[in-house]
């Protein structure tokens, strides 16, 4: 929903559509993550506005394992527009599913 101020904003500066919800993007990332990988999302780990739109962290599932402790996961840094479209991705890390950070 637009407020007053951003209105105002786009008006004098002619800019597009407004930034999407913090929510939405977390499920833009994920899921178009999800399909370009062909793998499971886990989760969103990190989510941060920019000056171009979103950046999030999301974890996968590379490698579906039994037990599923013994699978193996990766982080992928998700680029997103002020819309939710995925411009670029970047895997940051792979790790067991039952590896703890220290």
């Amino acid at each position: 929903m637009a407020t007053e101020e951003s209105t105002e904003r786009e008006k004098a500066h002619g800019d597009g559509p407004e930034r999407i919800a913090a929510p939405t993007a977390m499920h833009h990332a994920s899921g178009q993550l999800a399909q370009l990988l062909q793998c499971e999302p886990g989760s969103v780990s990190a989510l941060k506005p920019t000056d171009d739109g979103w950046l999030a962290d999301v974890e996968v599932v590379e490698i579906e394992r039994v037990p599923d402790t013994s699978s193996v996961m990766a982080s992928y840094r998700v680029y997103l527009d002020e819309q939710g479209q995925l411009v670029g991705y970047e895997r940051t890390r792979r790790y067991g599913r039952g590896q703890i950070d220290r």
